[in-house]
């Protein structure tokens, strides 16, 4: 099949944006702030991020490589590389399909942050206590229909974002998405920090206590802040692989990198100066774990002066983070379409909408009609599988694929990765380190693999 004219993005800017919009999402902005509560603030914050720089954003740049390099997406960049050992090609599927049970869950969570945006500006948690508003979103895990409105809506922008063009739709619509997030952010935090009693709450969040650790275990703890910088970036399924694709070779993509993964640390830190100094001032747990946002902050919002505006905008904020994501995997499984079918951006856009549309049904039925089906054990549901095949192994899996991949002689080797890596202006990938990138780093990613069996089935 003759490879046809790859389109490419407008701006640098664009690039930036997409790819931090593929990596920022409920990781950053939900997961992030709970898990830093439960695990003792700063301190967490500071092993969370040594580690980002350590190993998750090397693979990012790896995974930059392949793209750019092929100028192909994930079903088709492997061959193109390495064409005769095609076993890595297999890898290129699995992803793609990975990248279809990440919306058939995220579509679904995304729908619960519109429909808190129309609840919040509609005034309907006005004055929710903590009881009712676990009443209330519980009543909505139950009204299937308006579930499914909600995900069907999730759907839709992300198709008729993508539908149009690469520049015209996907990178114009991202580059305001992004801008008013990081502008409803930058307000939200503002308004947190300055509420009485918020000193607490910066303080827990930004001044270091390892003492905290002890009360988890050193090494659970640190495996909580490796697992997350893997988890927040989403390396591994060929999300950065595609965007790198759609880039010239005038920077370097260790210096992309960098630029990326700091605008979604920068969310991650930015959304924690939301949510503590915030919690710490009306005398909310900050481990309240992931009802902190459905139910612990709208029952917060409801008492502060302007809550229904500052709740509505949380939300809102909520529904960007979570919608970039959305456009961001709709796009890389649309490229796949087009780069393994030679179909038109029309025909994949439709096809994917279609096929997302129903492949999130069983989902939205696992809160009430199918709410029996527990997969995992008790408790657990249709998300939580999901949630697992692709943060317990997708996203662990190909980061130790594409890390291979690079650096080894049996894949596309260090040599031509470096040479890639190290195009254009910036900073060049550090070569030094290839006996760690070789030896170091698979062994720590196996072992996280291993931890998270551990955590769901031994534990």
């Amino acid at each position: 099949m003759a490879d046809k004219q790859r389109e490419t993005l407008g701006t640098r800017l664009g690039f930036i944006f997409l790819a931090a919009g593929c990596a920022i999402g409920l990781g950053n902005v939900w997961r992030f702030p709970f898990i830093t509560g439960q695990y003792g603030g700063a301190a967490f914050v500071l092993v969370y991020a040594l580690f980002l720089v350590m190993f998750t954003m090397p693979i990012m740049v790896m995974e930059f490589a392949t793209g750019r390099a092929s100028q192909l997406s994930m079903t088709r960049s492997f061959a193109k590389l390495r064409p005769e050992h095609k076993i890595w090609s297999l890898w290129g599927y699995i992803a793609w399909a990975g990248n279809y049970i990440l919306m058939m869950f995220y579509t679904t969570v995304t729908g619960w942050m519109l429909a808190y945006t129309y609840y919040s500006f509609t005034g309907k948690l006005e004055g929710i206590t903590a009881e009712s508003a676990g009443t209330f979103f519980g009543a909505l895990l139950q009204d299937e229909r308006t579930l499914m409105l909600w995900m069907a809506l999730a759907v839709v922008i992300g198709f008729c974002v993508c539908w149009s063009s690469l520049q015209g739709g996907v990178e114009r619509i991202t580059k305001i998405m992004m801008g008013c997030l990081l502008t409803i952010m930058i307000a939200l935090a503002f308004r947190s920090m300055t509420l009485p009693g918020a000193s607490k709450g910066l303080e827990f969040y930004l001044k270091p206590d390892f003492g905290k650790f002890r009360e988890h275990g050193i090494w659970t703890t640190i495996y909580a802040a490796l697992g997350q910088a893997f988890f927040t970036l989403s390396v591994g399924m060929g999300g950065m692989a595609i965007f790198g694709s759609y880039i010239s070779r005038d920077n370097s993509l260790t210096g992309e990198a960098l630029i990326v993964t700091g605008l979604d640390t920068f969310v991650a830190i930015m959304a924690g100066l939301i949510i503590f100094p915030a919690c710490f001032a009306y005398g909310i747990k900050p481990d309240a774990g992931p009802g902190l946002l459905f139910v612990t902050l709208p029952n917060m919002f409801s008492f502060m002066p302007g809550g229904r505006i500052w709740g509505s905008l949380f939300f809102l904020f909520m529904s960007f983070a979570a919608l970039s994501t959305v456009i961001a995997v709709f796009e890389n499984i649309i490229a796949g379409y087009i780069d393994l079918c030679g179909w038109t951006r029309h025909k994949a856009s439709f096809v994917t909408s279609l096929s997302i549309l129903v492949l999130s049904v069983p989902c939205v039925l696992g809160f009430n009609r199918w709410a029996g089906f527990q997969p995992l054990g008790a408790g657990t549901g249709v998300l939580d599988l999901e949630d697992f095949i692709v943060s317990d192994n997708v996203l662990p899996i190909g980061s130790v694929i594409y890390l291979l991949f690079c650096v080894t002689r049996y894949g596309w080797g260090w040599d031509n990765f470096i040479r890639e890596a190290d195009a254009g202006a910036g900073p060049h990938f550090p070569k030094g380190l290839r006996w760690y990138f070789t030896y170091i780093v698979p062994v720590i990613m196996l072992g996280i693999i291993f931890m998270g069996y551990y955590d769901k089935f031994i534990k």
